[in-house]
């Protein structure tokens, strides 16, 4: 009986969820995933968006184990709906982001024409880059209960091993960034996959320039899991 009307309050809770979001594109996205209350628990989908379809590929036990499983049910939905104001904010702060509402987490890229890019061979952040970085660490400070995974990527021009230097280089860049500007360290993870893992096509420009990214994963802390876990039960 009691599984019976935790379904029956999870689909009441969705309804409700579902009929008071906006057209935000992440929220949209939030709702084709079912806000992480249907979804498998290995959290597989956010990895597919931070490093394309190549999650087969090995390497990834560490992300893995940073973004751990879905939390499922009445709990998946409650924090399904925060993350999806967090993600709201994100795309009304910072326009040309592409944000992807995922799982229980929100995957933000920015490459050359979204926000946050690099110069060819540096890693240091511009100012332009700086700019959209102070938007996205106001809407971190605005929702702290979230741990934040950064992940970096290049085209595959040049040597292998500098692009994996170069690419961690990068994602490190953004994260002392974001540390520098007050946010805990403890949020924080940094990983990073040089030219291995594109998600578009290297032989044109426009693809090399879309695979010089960052990818920035949101995904709830402990402290969300467990008050969503505690409301969900009373």
């Amino acid at each position: 009986m009691r599984t019976l009307l935790n379904k029956i309050g999870l689909t009441f809770l969705a309804l409700v969820l579902i009929a008071n979001l906006t057209n935000c594109k992440a929220v949209q996205n939030a709702n084709n995933k079912q806000k992480g209350a249907v979804i498998g628990a290995t959290g597989g989908a956010i990895l597919g968006a931070i490093i394309g379809n190549n999650i087969g590929k090995g390497g990834n036990g560490e992300l893995g184990a940073v973004i751990g499983g879905v939390v499922g049910g009445t709990a998946g939905v409650l924090i399904g709906n925060k993350m999806d104001k967090q993600a709201q904010k994100i795309e009304e702060e910072i326009p040309g982001a592409q944000v992807e509402r995922v799982d229980d987490g929100i995957v933000v890229t920015f490459d050359e024409g979204s926000g946050v890019y690099f110069d060819t061979n540096k890693y240091n952040i511009n100012a332009a880059s700086q700019e959209t970085l102070n938007k996205l660490t106001g809407v971190f400070r605005e929702y702290p209960d979230t741990n934040i995974l950064v992940v970096g990527h290049t085209d595959n021009t040049g040597d292998a091993d500098y692009n994996m230097t170069l690419s961690k280089n990068r994602a490190y860049a953004v994260t002392n960034y974001l540390k520098n500007k007050g946010l805990s360290s403890g949020r924080f993870t940094t990983n990073w996959f040089g030219e291995t893992q594109p998600i578009n096509d290297n032989s044109t420009a426009t693809g090399r320039a879309k695979n010089r990214r960052v990818n920035v994963a949101i995904l709830p802390n402990e402290k969300m899991i467990e008050e969503a876990k505690a409301e969900a039960n009373n």
